[in-house]
Parts: C-alpha cells; structure tokens; sequence
C-alpha cells in the first residue's frame, strides 16, 4: 500500500510447557512444544482433502443430527447467487437479510457493552496487539485462522495465556455456504485439531468467514460442539464491522474507514443491548487502526462502553469456552455428543458435560430477523462480505 512497515514486536512473555491458565478447570499447556510438521497437516490456506483418516472420523460426529438439505451457495454473496438470495429467510442465510436462529451469538446482552473481537490470525503484527492490550487491561475473543495457528504456535499461546479467549475461524477462511458437509467439517476439524494441538483445549465456539452462515452450516457446526458467533447488526441493518480489511485490500482509505465506523458507533445508543464488532489482526494497517483509533475512541467513547471478550461479555465463563474445562450440561448445545475424537484417530479424546440423546435438530429453532432489512438493500453488503 506503499507504506512503511514497522518492526515486529517479540513476545512479551514465554510460557512453559505444562503451564496452566488461571481460569477453572483449566488444563495445563501441552508437556511438549509443538513442533510443526507438513506431514501432519493439510496445505494451508487451502481447502483440507475430504479423504483424509481424520476428516471421515470427525464426520462421525454428524451422526444423529439433522443436517438440512440445503444447497451449496455459488460464492457466498447475495449478488453471486441470487436464486439462494431470494430464499435467504427458508435458509436461514445470515449474509443475505440477517436471518440468524436462537443458537447464534449476536451481540452482548448489556447496553454499552462492546464485545472486543478480531479475525484472521495469529499474524506478525498481533504481538503489537497484544501489548496494546495488556497495557490498556483489554481482553479480547480471537477467532483465529487453523492455517495461522501452526505458522505461529507461540502467539496463540500468549493470546490465550494472557486472559484471551481463542476461538474457531475455518483452517482456509473460505464462504462455508460454498462448501459440501465434508468440506466444512474439514475446515472446522482441522483448526480445532490445531488449537487443541498446541493449547491443550478445544473451543466450543466458532466464527463463520464473512459471517457466511446458514442452517446447514449452523447443524454441522453445532454436531461439532462448536456454537456460532457473529457480530451485531442494528435494526436497521447497520453492521458493526469496522471496515478495516477494506483499509487493507485499499477500498478505502484510512481516514474515511474511521470516520465511517465514528458514525456507527452513534447506533450504540439505538439497541436496547451491547454489541459485537468486527476486527482484525491479520494485516499490519488493520493492527494499526485499532490500536491507534478504534479501541481507543471505544475508550474514550461518551457514554462510556464497557469492553468485555465475547464469552464474558455474554455470561459464558471462561472454563465453558473449552470442551475440557466445560462442565455445562446445555452449551455448547443441549444433546451434542458425549465424546469428541479432536484428533481424528479413531480415539475420543475429550467430553463435555452433555450427554447424547436421539435424533437432534440444531437449528429447529425460532428466527430472529431484523424487519427493516431487505434483500434488494443487502445486495451491495453481501457482495463487499
């Protein structure tokens, strides 16, 4: 963008193998480091082979769920595929009307509450995140990339170490709603196979790329212990999305993208409750943006918000956001399976506090819809998402 990059920033802190979080119930760090291995993992950035010994065991966890007959969408917008736009609301399409179900984390249920979240990592300039951070007493809900995870193995473990929640972002960041159910359980598989490799735990949570989400995507992730969060869009459609991958792919310039997002804050007063926002760490300029504008006019904000991580911002304690630690009899969803093979070796691994039960649908469910939204007007959102 030409630009001049700015150094790296070494991490503030090296943990131990075996070192255990603060939280409750936390198990201890890995007794070993990980190593990486090309080997051991699918090519990265690119849609994981459906083939695989790990992929048809993780697709085990399908079973007894009702996952909805429904097509794959041409390129995951409203625009690409307007046949799947028109039955946005049947679908259960978040991308196309705002369509979501009760299972869906939205927004934080206190007014003024701003969820702290950001997308796409761990990258080179997350440790500047990071001390920006702990310096300002922000914790924040990283949903990161099973691609990025293996490449920087020490950045998690400082997100998670220091007080972070961590999260499931896909292993390639594709539109899951493109994808066949082996697909999807491939990317959702192995990134949860990359967290629990290098921290020890499994996160029973997940963020859809572009927020790209229907029912069926909704089912399989659900089978997978893994309940969908989103971010917060207004009544009126307004999307608090920062906007800074646009700063980053030069749609926009900086300037513009803050003055923009100072304008959605004004709709923090509009909602009878908090919200989520879309960041992110993956490019220098997004890492730059917040911690030199956006956290800090969240900050200095008039009413104040309070900046809560998701899980917390939402009640969930930290011991629930992982599948080891979770004693929780209803979350990540009530009847999901007992045991979860994490590893795809045909050994289960970890439990949680549910027991299985019969024939589950995991999306049969009330929708919720915002009633100004229209299809016609999400158009152009749905293209730029």
């Amino acid at each position: 963008m030409g630009m001049t990059s700015g150094a790296t920033q070494a991490l503030t802190t090296t943990y131990a193998p075996g070192s255990t979080p603060s939280y409750s119930h936390a198990p201890a760090l890995p007794s070993a480091s990980f190593v990486f291995s090309p080997n051991d993992w699918p090519a990265q950035d690119k849609l994981p082979p459906t083939d695989s010994d790990e992929v048809q065991e993780w697709l085990k966890e399908l079973d007894g769920w009702d996952i909805p007959d429904i097509g794959q969408t041409a390129d995951g917008t409203c625009v690409g595929d307007p046949a799947a736009a028109q039955q946005a609301q049947s679908r259960g399409w978040w991308t196309c009307g705002g369509w979501t179900k009760d299972t869906d984390i939205l927004a934080c249920p206190d007014k003024l509450t701003w969820g702290v979240s950001f997308d796409d990592g761990p990258a080179p300039y997350t440790t500047k995140l990071l001390k920006y951070l702990d310096e300002k007493d922000i914790s924040a809900t990283f949903f990161v990339v099973g691609s990025r995870v293996i490449e920087r193995p020490a950045v998690l473990i400082e997100e998670y170490m220091g007080g972070h929640e961590i999260s499931v972002h896909t292993w390639s960041h594709p539109h899951l709603t493109t994808l066949t159910n082996e697909e999807i359980v491939a990317e959702l598989g192995w990134t949860r196979k990359a967290i629990k490799t290098v921290l020890g735990v499994t996160p029973t949570t997940m963020r859809p790329p572009y927020g790209d989400i229907d029912d069926r995507v909704r089912a399989i992730s659900l089978a997978m212990g893994m309940t969908p969060i989103i971010w917060t869009r207004t009544p009126a459609g307004v999307s608090f999305d920062t906007f800074d991958w646009e700063v980053a792919g030069g749609l926009l310039d900086a300037p513009t993208q803050y003055q923009a997002f100072q304008n959605i804050l004004g709709n923090a007063s509009e909602i009878d409750t908090g919200f989520i926002v879309l960041q992110h760490d993956l490019y220098e300029v997004t890492v730059d943006l917040a911690v030199g504008y956006t956290l800090d006019a969240a900050r200095t904000h008039n009413p104040p918000f309070s900046l809560k991580p998701i899980g917390e911002c939402y009640g969930i304690p930290t011991s629930d956001l992982y599948r080891e630690s979770n004693t929780n009899t209803t979350f990540p969803f009530t009847n999901t399976s007992s045991s979860v093979d994490v590893d795809g070796d045909g050994n289960a691994e970890t439990q949680s506090g549910v027991s299985s039960g019969g024939k589950n649908s995991a999306v049969a469910l009330s929708t919720s819809f915002y009633s100004a939204l229209s299809l016609a007007g999400f158009a152009v959102l749905g293209a730029i998402l």
